[in-house]
This record gives structure tokens, C-alpha cells and sequence, in this order.
């Protein structure tokens, strides 16, 4: 096996790939339209929140209204319902020494549920706050209901580091359940399919936006469902579909102008994939901007990976990551005219942020900001190729290190910096420091989840070495374990980002709600497949979902 640091004759001929064509034409998209963008909805919507407003202040008992919040966020509905979601957390957990008050310490689906609600909105409660002497994992005779182990199970993933009673729980929920599908007879249909769907992935690792109808179907057959909720849910669903129906018609427009896909037709065309995980980044209203900027960033990213990984030659990929480096298109001039038109488009589409972000006051120093993320991005995509080039197989910590930045994790993030932030000030030059194991911890997830769907087509092409082959020749072993340690590094990536966002500062939330929002979309991309390479599979559905089948 070739050891860490070697090299190996490679040939200069880069992979070939053939992508398939893109299946969202703009004649299609340019067709969609919803009667849910007229003012009578938007008018009916408000007087349903109104409503249900009034029901939240009235008289629950506390394990109702944990339900009623946890179906609020489930249904979509958490942004209409912030102020009233805030108190009642706050109350509880400052009450959290005293839960023989609220009756759920002997409750184990109810105190599962709390404690991942208060720890959902950054309160530093602890296990034995509200676990205590509630459960022995090695004991699988407390519990018999299935609805009890999935809340269980969706509590432990917001574990942090060395919390082992919770990592207990979580295997011993994962045994249960799957030892409840074995025997079909033990639970009822409808627990099931709750029960596979937890299994596949749990809801605190996927897009909830995503979630939102699976979960509108899981309302819809729940006895005592209040009706006007359901609506709510559908009709607000149906009113961000049409926006965001707007939005695709209108950067499809500018995809078409622009000329890339016909210039570069070697790569991957996929704007809509690329809106779809903008909107998974961020859903709500008010950051429309943001989607606009990273739907282009990530076509971009997706363009650019291709030519380094497919496309150019080695003696191209120097002078055109030179152009990066110093920002100057004139380091082009040799090189073929796609490079060119890329680069000119990564420039203007950079510098059209810029001023979006700071206006004339600001803009230089935004799009230093921006420039800065673009060179590390192409510098670490160079470096990628020069592996390849030299048959060189790095060591797994040394791979992650720039594979972290070539997942495009930072590029997302200090978009979404920016979009979050109330001011521009000089503290946007310490992003990358403040947060550094915060981009650092979703970049590897985004990364991993690649790596585990993509390796072994990746292999067979003859690729750069993934992650799990780098592992695998660093320590000599089979892929099954490579596979195991790299799913272990994902775990342990989640723990460090459930303790990073653990906050109370309103003011970052939003940007570490996003942050969480990006790694969890590598696990829909990358669930059943290579999401950008396939698109005819699940992101085919999703994207149906979300912008073309309304409820």
C-alpha cells in the first residue's frame, strides 16, 4: 500500500466525466407561477397567526404546550411565533431545578422533548437537569413506546463533548428501533414510518424547511390536531413557494444571460440544485438577498471544481489560480476563453455583493472580505491537484485541513456572515478568526457526507483520494472501518457545533442557525448519492417539493 507522503506515476490526462445535462430548463421554470402570492393570503395568514397566538397564552399544561411548540417549528411556523417560543423556554428552564412543578420528571417522552427544545434554542441545561434518574440505557424494560425511543433518540444528537450518558441513550435507542422494525407487530404503521424516517436521519441533521410536508402528513393523522395549525402550516408554505418561485425565475434569467453554460459545457449545470441548498441554508423571507448570492456562489463552485478536477491541465490550473491570487483576469491571457469568462463572472457577481453588503461606504472593505475567501478557495483547489499530479496520498488530518476549505464551507459562511449581521464594522476582518471552529467543524461535515456518497465512483474514476482512502492508507486498513472512523468524525463534528451555537446572543443566532442549516444540507445532498452529480433521485424530489408542487 502506498504510504503517506509517497507519490506514484500519474498520467497528466485529468478524469473524464460525464456529467449528465441539466433537467431544469428555463422555459419550465419561467412557467411557474402561484395564485399564493395575491394580498388575500398573505391577509388570511396573518389572521390564523393572530388566532393561534391568542391559544398560545392561554392556561396548557406545560407538557401540552411543549408539544404544541415542537409541532409549531416542525410545521414551518416558528418564525410567526418567536416572541411566545422565547418566554415560555426562558420560563421552564429557569424552573428547570423544579420540574416536579410542570409533572414531567417521571415523563419520559415529555422531559426528552423539553430538554431538546431548550437545548434547540442555546440554553446550557445538562442532562442530569432534567434526565436525572429518568432512564438506565443498559435497562430496556422502562419503555415500551416507540414514540418515547424516537424522542430519545432525536435528544441525544444534541449531545456535546463527553456527555457519555447521552451516547449510551443513543445506542441504545438505535438497537430499540431497529429492533422494533424487525418485528413489525411489536409498534402500529404510523410509528413505522416515524421509526425509519429517525433511523435514516435525525431531525436536528436535516433541513427543517425540507421537512415540513413529511412532517404536515405526520399532523394531519395526530389525534386531537388542531385544524387551524394544519392550515397555517399549508398556507404558509404555499405563500414562501410562490416567493421563492419568483426568485429561481429570476436567477434562471440571469444564468441565461450570463453565457457560462454554454462556454463551459464540460461542467456541472445546476442552478437550481444550487438555489435549492441556498434555501435550505435560509428559507425565511428576509434573507432573499442571501439565497440570490449563494445560489450563484455555489454554481460558481460547482463550475470551478470542474475544471480544476476534469477540465484543465496542470500547467493551465497555475497561471488561472494565479489570477485568484492577485485578483487580475491579465494572468488569463494565455489560457483558454472559459477561464476567462469565469473569472470575469466570479469578479462581477463578487463585486455586485460587495456593494449589496456595504454599499459605497463599505465595499472595499466587504470585498476584501470576499476576495480573501475566493484565493484560499483556489489556492486549496491547486493544492488538490498537485496531490493528484504527483500521485501523492496525504494523511487523513492533512487532507482535512484543506479539504475544509475546498467543501466551500467558509465561502457559504462568510455569506451568510454578512446577510446576518446588523452593521458592517471592522470585526469583519476577524470572521475567520472568531469563527474558525465553527466553519472549520461544517466544513468537515459538508465535506464527509461527499466523501462517504461519492468515493468509490470517485475510486473508480481514478480521483483525487477521498478522505476514507487517505485513512485507509495511512493506517492500512479496510474501507469498512475508513468508513466507520470518517461517520465518527461527522458525530463528533456535530457535538463541537451543538456546543459552539449554544447561545443566548439573539444577535448571532441567525447566523448560527444558518451555519447549522449548511452542514445539514450535505446530508440531503449526499444521503442516497452524489446530489449535484444525480438529478433525477431525491434532490429531484425535494426541489418539486419546495419551488413546483404547492399543497
Amino acid at each position: 500500500m502506498t504510504k503517506v507522503g509517497s507519490s506514484i506515476n500519474q498520467s497528466d490526462l485529468r478524469s473524464s466525466i460525464n456529467y449528465r445535462p441539466n433537467i431544469w430548463k428555463d422555459n419550465f421554470l419561467q412557467s411557474l407561477n402561484s395564485k399564493y402570492d395575491k394580498e388575500e393570503y398573505a391577509l388570511q395568514l396573518n389572521k390564523w397567526v393572530i388566532e393561534l397566538k391568542c391559544s398560545f397564552i392561554q392556561e396548557l399544561e406545560v407538557s401540552q404546550k411543549l408539544e404544541l411548540v415542537d409541532w409549531i417549528q416542525k410545521l414551518g411556523l416558528a418564525g410567526h411565533f418567536e416572541n411566545e417560543i422565547d418566554e415560555f423556554l426562558r420560563n421552564i428552564f429557569l424552573s428547570a431545578l423544579d420540574f416536579n412543578k410542570f409533572s414531567v420528571q417521571d415523563n419520559m417522552h415529555v422531559s426528552t422533548l423539553c430538554f431538546r427544545l431548550l437545548r434547540q434554542h442555546g440554553y446550557h441545561v445538562f442532562p442530569a437537569d432534567i434526565l436525572s434518574n429518568l432512564f438506565d440505557v443498559t435497562d430496556n424494560s422502562f419503555s415500551s413506546d416507540a414514540k418515547d425511543i424516537i424522542e430519545l433518540l432525536e435528544a441525544t444528537h444534541l449531545s456535546l463533548d463527553g456527555e457519555n450518558v447521552l451516547d449510551d441513550a443513543k445506542k441504545f435507542a438505535i438497537n430499540w428501533l431497529k429492533e422494533a422494525v424487525n418485528h413489525k407487530q411489536l409498534i402500529p404503521q404510523y410509528d413505522i414510518e416515524r421509526v425509519v424516517h429517525a433511523l435514516e436521519l435525525p431531525s436536528h441533521w436535516r433541513v427543517p424547511w425540507f421537512d415540513v410536508k413529511w412532517h404536515v402528513k405526520q399532523y394531519q393523522t395526530k389525534k386531537h390536531m388542531d385544524p387551524i395549525l394544519l392550515e397555517l402550516s399549508k398556507l404558509n408554505f404555499n405563500i414562501t413557494q410562490a416567493n421563492l418561485q419568483k426568485e429561481v425565475k429570476d436567477l434562471s434569467r440571469w444564468w441565461e444571460k450570463l453565457g457560462l453554460k454554454k462556454a463551459m459545457a464540460f461542467a456541472r449545470n445546476r442552478l437550481v440544485e444550487s438555489f435549492m441548498c441556498a434555501v435550505g441554508v435560509a428559507s425565511e423571507a428576509k434573507y432573499r438577498s442571501l439565497r440570490k448570492w449563494l445560489t450563484k456562489v455555489i454554481t460558481f463552485v460547482l463550475m470551478i471544481d470542474d475544471v480544476y478536477d476534469i477540465q484543465a491541465s496542470f500547467e493551465q490550473l497555475m497561471p488561472f489560480t494565479m489570477a485568484f491570487q492577485r485578483w487580475d483576469a491579465k494572468e488569463l491571457d494565455e489560457l483558454p476563453e472559459y477561464m476567462k469568462i469565469f473569472f470575469n463572472a466570479v469578479q462581477n457577481v463578487t463585486n455586485e455583493i460587495a456593494y449589496e453588503v456595504g454599499g459605497e461606504k463599505n465595499f472595499n472593505m466587504v470585498l476584501q472580505c470576499l476576495k480573501k475567501t475566493w484565493i484560499e478557495f483556489s489556492k486549496a483547489l491547486f493544492l488538490e491537484a498537485k496531490w493528484y499530479k504527483m500521485g501523492y496520498i496525504p494523511s487523513l488530518q492533512e487532507y482535512l485541513s484543506n479539504a475544509s476549505i475546498t467543501s466551500s464551507g467558509p465561502l457559504i459562511l462568510v455569506h451568510s456572515y454578512f446577510a446576518t449581521m446588523h452593521e458592517i464594522t471592522d470585526d469583519i476582518f476577524e470572521f475567520s478568526h472568531t469563527y474558525q471552529d465553527l466553519v472549520y467543524n461544517v466544513s468537515l461535515i459538508i465535506r464527509l457526507c461527499n466523501d462517504l456518497a461519492t468515493a468509490e465512483a470517485e475510486r473508480e474514476r481514478g480521483d483525487a483520494a477521498s478522505s476514507i482512502a487517505c485513512y485507509m492508507n495511512e493506517m492500512d486498513i479496510s474501507e469498512e472501518k475508513a468508513r466507520k472512523h470518517i461517520q465518527d468524525i461527522i458525530n463528533s463534528a456535530w457535538k463541537k457545533i451543538n456546543g459552539l451555537c449554544s447561545t443566548q446572543n439573539v444577535l448571532m443566532e441567525p447566523f448560527f442557525n444558518q451555519a447549522r442549516n449548511a452542514a445539514r444540507m450535505a446530508h440531503t445532498l449526499y444521503l442516497n448519492g452524489d446530489g449535484f452529480g444525480i438529478q433525477d433521485r431525491d434532490i429531484k424530489k425535494h426541489i418539486l417539493s419546495l419551488v413546483v408542487k404547492p399543497f
